[in-house]
């Protein structure tokens, strides 16, 4: 291990005894909201701390089977046979600390835990483009069950043959962006479409978005004069109440030109703030994908760039594939991953970000 990593290891450790220090006095409880940071900086720290000892140990106990291997004085060929494999065990143990220590030491994204709001629009490909949506919805959809989110839409609008020209949704749970953060680009399916009498298989695509749930107040300052908001009278499904009612709205951000419509509330107050939430996402994302963009211009990044342009992903159905194409990664198997049985697939772009981010730090200890 890298003496910096050690040395930072060990700054760690003292910090966490200085944290549980800190806990157990009495002063401790008196201001609640520093009791609770430092609660969740000693679970933030004990992890790291916990492999660091393990890591620590493993390598005294490799000592110990050294010294005992070298010892000139045994004799006995069973003990050195033991020695050298405790040696052998230990080292390999020891590659897979080291392994997860940097790991846990790896920049975390402060948007991981957040919610997500996910915006799928239908593309190239007219009716078909819209279908796919549709497909796509309900992947992502079936993928949350899963997962045990909850999954509220929060704005669409229908295809003409089914699907969506557009929806978005809301997909509540923890961790959500950390799984589904790299879904964002353009989806491409290659299939017969069910208005095609040739049998042709056909090209169309969607745009996929993923923007983490944010606190308007606190990540985006949205000043009020930079804010234009008219209502109109709701044109999809909703009741009575809805279509006689201006309780649909549209809410333009001048500076940036971002414009968020929602209508699927029940009250004008509440597609308001529905679209405000939007509002906050959306400028929120923009920023991040600037950020990366110019990050990108100094590294480049297999993974999680986030460009909407960028085709990320073709589901050929006649050949019942689906191909990632940022980490080349196919899998056979269509039906169940169209069903929501995706987490083989985020799973491997979470470790190839993963594995971006370790070479990147280990580029960066020898530079």
């Amino acid at each position: 291990m890298n003496s910096s990593i050690t040395a930072k290891l060990a700054q760690l450790s003292e910090r966490l005894l200085e944290v549980n220090q800190l806990l157990s006095t009495e002063q401790a409880t008196k201001d609640m909201d520093t009791f609770r940071k430092l609660n969740r900086e000693r679970a933030e720290l004990e992890p790291v701390v916990e492999l660091f000892h393990a890591y620590q140990g493993c390598l005294a106990d490799i000592g110990t089977a050294q010294e005992m291997a070298a010892d000139p004085q045994l004799r006995d060929p069973g003990m050195r046979e033991f020695a050298d494999a405790e040696i052998k065990q230990g080292q390999e143990h020891l590659v897979q600390l080291d392994t997860e220590l940097q790991k846990q030491l790896l920049p975390k994204d402060p948007n991981d835990e957040r919610s997500v709001f996910l915006e799928i629009r239908a593309g190239t490909g007219g009716d078909e483009a819209a279908l796919f949506a549709g497909d796509l919805f309900r992947m992502y959809s079936r993928f949350a069950e899963r997962k045990r989110w909850q999954v509220e839409v929060i704005s669409e609008s229908p295809g003409e043959m089914g699907g969506y020209k557009e929806i978005i949704a809301r997909i509540v749970g923890p961790g959500a962006y950390s799984v589904l953060k790299f879904e964002s680009g353009a989806h491409r399916v290659q299939r017969v479409p069910a208005t095609e009498t040739q049998g042709r298989v056909h090209t169309s695509a969607c745009t996929v978005a993923i923007m983490p749930e944010v606190d308007e107040v606190n990540d985006v300052v949205l000043n009020s004069a930079d804010l234009r908001i008219d209502t109109f009278r709701a044109s999809g499904a909703g009741g009575q109440h809805i279509n006689k009612t201006d309780s649909a709205v549209r809410i333009t951000h001048l500076p940036t030109g971002v414009v968020v419509e929602c209508q699927d509330g029940r009250s004008q107050h509440q597609n308001k703030a529905q679209a405000m939430r939007v509002l906050a996402a959306r400028i929120k994302d923009a920023q991040v994908r600037e950020q990366n963009a110019k990050t990108a211009a100094t590294r480049k990044s297999l993974v999680g760039s986030g460009d909407r342009s960028e085709r990320i992903r073709t589901y050929n159905f006649p050949q019942g594939r689906i191909t990632d194409h940022r980490i080349n990664l196919t899998l056979y198997k269509m039906d169940q991953m169209m069903d929501g049985d995706i987490g083989e697939l985020t799973s491997a772009l979470m470790a190839e970000h993963q594995a971006e981010q370790l070479a990147a730090m280990a580029e960066d200890v020898l530079n």
